[in-house]
């Protein structure tokens, strides 16, 4: 189901500094990861675009560069904030390509029914700040941290306004905490294409 008053970015502009290549680029089951975070945004958003060089991934979606360059992915979701077009934004990392797009849209479904500034799942009792829906009006507390040399995500949270989503409510509804798995070395990728290989048999 797609949602009209959500947009989904994918935050493909880190260093994969221990992937040793560009993450997005990297190959699995056929599409690259920044292919498969695409796709699984386009089942549940409106507009999708991609947070990172316009060089680099101008020809797949519309990009936003950070207006902020150098702070990390606080300023790649200020960049998707100043740019969006709608109230709710959901915002995932290139690297996580086991996410469901039912899980998306049950996260969108509660951002914006509960209208929090921002709506985030936890596992192991760790939020996951790039699987998470940020509305606009965290746009002035991400511009403030980030004129203030504040790169830290989770801090900025405003307490009063943030659904957290918690691992006994995925599991109710059958989400498994393993999407959240991320691939940042050339091990990672090798077990998640053991994985999908056995899906897919």
């Amino acid at each position: 189901m797609v949602h009209s008053q959500l947009s989904g970015f994918v935050l493909a502009g880190g260093k994969s500094t221990r992937m040793g290549q560009d993450k997005a680029a990297v190959t699995l089951n056929g599409r690259t990861l920044l292919e498969h975070a695409l796709a699984a945004l386009r089942e549940v958003c409106r507009h999708v675009a991609i947070l990172g060089s316009h060089e680099l991934y101008g020809a797949l979606a519309p990009v936003y560069e950070d207006i902020f360059p150098g702070c990390g992915p606080l300023g790649g979701i200020h960049a998707a904030l100043a740019g969006s077009q709608t109230q709710f934004n959901l915002i995932i990392a290139v690297d996580t390509p086991f996410l469901a797009p039912a899980f998306l849209s049950y996260l969108a479904d509660r951002a914006t029914a509960s209208g929090a500034i921002v709506t985030t799942p936890e596992i192991d009792d760790y939020t996951q700040p790039l699987c998470t829906v940020y509305s606009l009006d965290f746009l002035p507390i991400a511009e403030k941290a980030l004129r203030l040399g504040n790169y830290k995500i989770v801090p900025l949270f405003p307490r009063d306004r943030t659904l957290v989503i918690k691992e006994s409510e995925l599991r109710g509804f059958a989400f498994a905490a393993d999407m959240f798995e991320n691939l940042n070395t050339p091990d990672d990728l090798a077990r998640a294409r053991r994985r999908f290989s056995g899906q897919d048999t």
